[in-house]
């Protein structure tokens, strides 16, 4: 449950979307499926969860010298929490 949640992405572009759509962006395991990861956010939480989209990125090439390599996928989660329900990352 806890390995699913990997991290809260806080971008300008995430923070406005919280801000005005109430949708939040995680880095998810990338073998979980959208249940598993509503599951998590409703127990982490403990809010209710609308909708989940999920999507695989890439990251940038890397680069070792003159080799360059490449980097693991990794996957997004945009989770739509319901009217009422939201968090705050940053408060303290």
């Amino acid at each position: 449950m806890y390995d699913i949640i990997k991290r809260p992405l806080i971008t300008e572009k995430n923070t406005l979307r919280a801000s005005q759509m109430n949708e939040y962006a995680f880095e998810v395991d990338r073998t979980a499926n959208r249940k598993q990861i509503k599951q998590a956010i409703e127990k982490l939480f403990n809010v209710k969860v609308e909708r989940v989209n999920t999507m695989v990125c890439r990251r940038d090439p890397g680069r070792l010298g003159r080799v360059m390599g490449k980097r693991t996928l990794w996957k997004k989660a945009l989770v739509k929490l319901k009217e009422g329900d939201k968090f705050d990352f940053v408060a303290g």
